[in-house]
Order: C-alpha cells, then sequence, then structure tokens
C-alpha cells in the first residue's frame, strides 16, 4: 500500500469524432508529464468528444483505444482513466475504463446518461458502480452527468477518491465547481474531476474548470480555466485517516438500498 498517489490531471480539447488524431494529442500530454505519477486522468469520450453518433466511431474492448491504453500503461508504469465509446453485444455505451500497468482492464459503464442532449436515447445505461483498488487506494470512478447524483457516490465502501471524468459545458460551469466540493466534503474523500476545453461540432462552448478537493473541501491544485493544461496532485492517506477519525461524520450517514 502507498500512503501518497500522484495524480495528473489532463484538461484538453477535443478534435471532434477524430479517435485518431485524439490519441494523438494525448499521447503528446502524456508524454510531457515532468515528473512519474501512479495515476493518469483523462476526460470524458476522450477519443470523440460529446457525441451521439456512436454508429462510425465505437470501438470495442478489443479496439485500437482499449490497446492503446493498455501500451501506456505499461510503457510509463502508470494508470490510465478515462471514457470512450464502446460497443458491446450490439449496444453502445459510455464506458469509463481504468488501465493498470499489470494489464488490468476494469470498466464502468455511465449510470445516469444525460436525457437533455438525448444519452439515453443512444447509449445503454449502466447498472454497478466501480470500486478499484489501486496501489492500496479504493477509488471511485464515475462519469460527468453521475455529479448530479449524490446518493449513487455515497461513500458506503470508505473508498478514498472519487473521480468524475466530464464534457460538462461552460453555461452550467458554477454546477461543476458546486457539486465537485460538495462530493469532497460529504463523503470525507478526495475529489477529483477533469473536464475539457474547446467548441465541439455542436457549438457547445467548455471551459474546463477540472480540479481536485481534499476531505474539506480545500483546493489541491491550479489548473487555469478555459486553458490546455496538465497539473499533478500528491493525495495523502493520512490526511484521510487523521479527519475521518478526528470528525466521524461517515459514521452518521444514512443507511438506504439503491434501486
Amino acid at each position: 500500500m502507498q500512503n501518497h498517489l500522484k495524480v495528473a490531471l489532463i484538461q484538453t480539447t477535443l478534435v471532434w469524432e477524430n479517435p485518431i488524431q485524439n490519441r494523438i494529442n494525448l499521447r503528446d500530454k502524456i508524454d510531457e508529464i515532468p515528473e512519474p505519477v501512479d495515476l493518469i486522468v483523462l476526460p470524458e469520450m476522450f477519443t470523440t468528444g460529446f457525441s451521439m453518433n456512436p454508429e462510425s466511431i465505437a470501438e470495442s474492448m478489443d479496439g485500437v483505444t482499449v490497446k492503446w491504453m493498455t501500451h501506456i500503461a505499461k510503457e510509463k508504469d502508470v494508470a490510465i482513466v478515462g471514457s470512450c465509446i464502446i460497443q458491446d453485444n450490439k449496444k453502445f455505451y459510455n464506458r469509463l475504463l481504468f488501465v493498470e500497468p499489470n494489464g488490468k482492464i476494469s470498466s464502468y459503464d455511465k449510470r445516469h446518461t444525460f436525457t437533455l442532449a438525448g444519452e439515453d436515447k443512444v447509449y445503454e445505461s449502466g447498472n454497478h458502480r466501480l470500486i478499484v483498488t489501486y496501489k492500496g487506494w479504493k477509488i471511485c470512478p464515475l462519469v460527468c452527468y453521475d455529479l448530479r447524483f449524490p446518493v449513487f457516490a455515497r461513500n458506503t465502501e470508505d473508498y478514498d477518491t472519487l473521480i468524475y471524468v466530464a464534457n460538462w459545458p461552460k453555461v452550467r460551469i458554477s454546477a461543476w465547481d458546486t457539486l465537485l466540493k460538495a462530493r469532497a466534503i460529504e463523503n470525507m474523500s478526495y475529489c477529483i474531476g477533469v473536464n475539457r476545453v474547446g467548441l465541439d461540432f455542436n457549438n457547445y462552448e467548455y471551459s474546463g474548470h477540472s480540479a481536485a478537493y481534499d476531505v474539506l473541501g480545500e483546493r489541491l491544485d491550479d489548473i487555469p480555466h478555459g486553458k490546455e493544461a496538465t497539473a499533478i496532485i500528491t493525495l495523502d492517506k493520512a490526511h484521510i485517516s487523521k479527519y475521518r477519525g478526528k470528525l466521524g461524520f461517515l459514521n452518521d450517514k444514512d443507511g438506504f438500498t439503491l434501486k
């Protein structure tokens, strides 16, 4: 078990429905990370942007992007997480992939598909939550719209870190800022959100606001808004233990059954 986890947050533009170019661009950014890290976090649908046209751009679990992630994880000795469009059993998923250096792949299908954009009409909704144990850290990775639903993120497993990957538009960015901080405070966990920047094909603007918060809701990063940037943060087990032990808020959480 590691007492510290070093995480790189990559806030980037995405080329519309162009997996080849996005993989090239992201590889360059990964190569530019200035120091060794344990985990790299990419945005939601990092190969395509938030597309509702999966027929021509979806990949399989044996496809190029999964192999690309696996290769980078092994070469860099780092875990890498982000979501992309996957076709599985003739259905399309906005699937988050958590790929470890040893080749292990954990996946989570976005539960809360974004009805305002018709995502629910195109992609199948997931039916389970993922908790990854990596280097002794329990990590709960979720996707974009999931951020609005605190019950699904409730810390019933004593996870250490929440991660949200997103294509969250500028017009509602204040909600993103507020809810990321709230998820950290209410779950007494680190909370990391990585959002894209730039314009997409539909002329929606994304302003980033990628961020990381500690268990008290204090900001850990200095990522600029509206620009491509990579930030490296260090998570500390002692910080979690200190404040969970001192404050004990999770001991008083409500019990419930999720349906």
